[in-house]
């Protein structure tokens, strides 16, 4: 049942894809695929719950936290790139294929397809936790751990979200860096918050079984990897000093990259 279950929600994450790729082609931008990261989890979630005839309290809790995190954060980046338009880092990624009149193509396998693979793998975790999650399915120790760790997560994406919006809304903090709130700790309190909730959720997953949660494990490293190192921090942070100069390096200096510390003095 699991392996046909997976295809299940493979085959639904295809079609939606498909769907979304179209509109981006139709309307020359695939910067909404960003929503979809978060969104698109919380639904292979939603459908591996449904594919249970009789789903415990595991199953439950872990399509909960999937759903609450994934579709918060589809909802703010939808929003977020209704009120900015297209993302500067997809323009760059298909400006090439654009010129040439290969937008399309370029746009299915360059963006869309390889997202979607991403996309099932980091949500990995939640999937089989809810497939593979027995009809009684007590809540254990390890997954009250996971639900903290979680909800840590939460906590820090959410109201640095929300800390971010409130700055950007400002007009007088145009050109200023935020360093108050949860950005006085660390330079990125969000990608620290998801950082927490996928772990979370593999901790909950581990509750369920071990051994299956040690085959889902690439999908919390590659979330860390890709937060801290590839797309998240890195690629950031290269805009910001470019765009903030001196300010961000100061800011740089006395707050910590990812984990929360306490500021440095000055």
């Amino acid at each position: 049942m699991m392996f046909e279950a997976l295809m299940i929600n493979a085959g639904i994450l295809l079609v939606l894809v498909l769907i979304q790729w179209a509109i981006s082609v139709k309307i020359d931008d695939v910067s909404f695929i960003d929503a979809f990261w978060g969104a698109g989890m919380g639904i292979l979630a939603i459908a591996s719950f449904l594919q249970m005839e009789d789903p415990g309290a595991l199953a439950f809790l872990l399509m909960v936290m999937t759903a609450a995190w994934g579709f918060r954060l589809g909802i703010y980046l939808f929003r977020r790139w209704s009120r900015e338009g297209e993302d500067k880092r997809y323009k760059l990624i298909l400006k090439k294929d654009r010129e040439n009149g290969n937008f399309a193509i370029a746009a299915l396998y360059k963006v869309w397809l390889m997202q979607a693979v991403l996309l099932f793998l980091v949500s990995s975790p939640a999937q089989v936790g809810i497939l593979a999650s027995p009809e009684p399915a007590p809540i254990g120790s390890l997954a009250w751990f996971g639900l903290a760790v979680y909800l840590i997560g939460i906590f820090f994406e959410w109201v640095g979200d929300w800390q971010l919006s409130k700055f950007k809304a400002d007009p007088a903090n145009e050109g200023k860096v935020l360093d108050t709130g949860l950005w006085r700790y660390t330079r990125h309190p969000n990608y620290f918050g998801d950082f927490m909730a996928w772990w979370g959720i593999w901790f909950v997953c581990a509750c369920v079984s071990f051994e299956l949660a040690f085959y889902t494990i690439a999908g919390p490293i590659f979330l860390s990897f890709t937060l801290t190192k590839w797309s998240g921090v890195t690629l950031l942070e290269k805009g910001m000093a470019k765009s903030k100069g001196d300010k961000y390096a100061e800011y740089k200096q006395r707050t910590s990259a990812f984990f929360p510390m306490p500021p440095k003095s000055a």
